[in-house]
């Protein structure tokens, strides 16, 4: 486990285990819909979807997405 894992609220883990990506979960664990996060971004809400729901966003993705919820990426890549 990282160190940063130690940083994940039981929320966000439960989420995970749920089903929910850790995007996903980290994004409903602050209360933002996704099309807050898309306007963050300045992307559709449909484009933020998809990446929200990928197992695995590319390594920009991930940068741009931790950004507008405020995290770092370590946090929703796990």
């Amino acid at each position: 486990m990282s160190p940063h894992n130690s940083t994940l609220p039981h929320a966000v883990m439960q989420a995970v285990v749920e089903g929910a990506t850790p995007v996903k979960a980290w994004r409903e664990h602050l209360g933002i819909s996704q099309a807050e996060v898309a306007a963050r971004l300045e992307i559709s809400q449909s484009a933020y979807s998809q990446q929200e729901s990928s197992d695995k966003p590319s390594p920009d993705d991930l940068k741009h997405i931790a950004k507008a919820l405020g995290q770092t990426p370590e946090q929703l890549d796990f």
